[in-house]
């Protein structure tokens, strides 16, 4: 009797915990999906960029606001995609960046902001294909520019 009224309380668990999985709204983690990229984009715009780095006390000065906003865009380059920044003062800032299937971004990575920041592409089979060193700009037009550069490790 006792192993029947175990095998009922289990069996009426797993049927609640079913049921409310089935019920539960999109937002758990059972149910979630990546975004697509206008999804991703609009949760950029509606995050305030970062006002100071972890491992710095904020300022106590206040900043001068610039003219106009900071321009995000998605940069797509050989081993993978960066969002970045063209700023008023025509400083990029790489905002985050994601390798491509088979590519791991180095950490070492200047995101700056400045006239340039550097990020560094390496295949996952090393032997096989070169690292792939990015110089990233913003162009006169506000759009950010990629090129690759000479390898400084080589």
């Amino acid at each position: 009797m006792v192993t029947a009224a175990w095998v009922g309380v289990g069996t009426a668990a797993g049927a609640l915990g079913a049921w409310q999985l089935a019920t539960s709204d999109s937002g758990g983690a059972a149910h979630s999906r990546p975004l697509d990229e206008g999804a991703v984009e609009r949760a950029l715009a509606a995050t305030p960029p970062e006002s100071h780095s972890p491992s710095k006390p904020p300022s106590t000065t206040p900043s001068k606001p610039s003219k106009t906003p900071a321009e995000r865009s998605t940069l797509r380059f050989t081993g993978g995609t960066a969002t970045v920044e063209c700023r008023a003062d025509g400083t990029v800032y790489l905002v985050s960046w994601s390798p491509a299937d088979g590519f791991h971004i180095d950490e070492d990575v200047e995101r700056g902001p400045g006239a340039v920041a550097h990020l560094e592409a390496e295949p996952s089979d090393d032997d096989e294909r070169d690292d792939l060193p990015y110089e990233i700009r913003c162009g006169e037009d506000g759009q950010p520019r990629a090129r690759v550069v000479a390898d400084a490790d080589d």
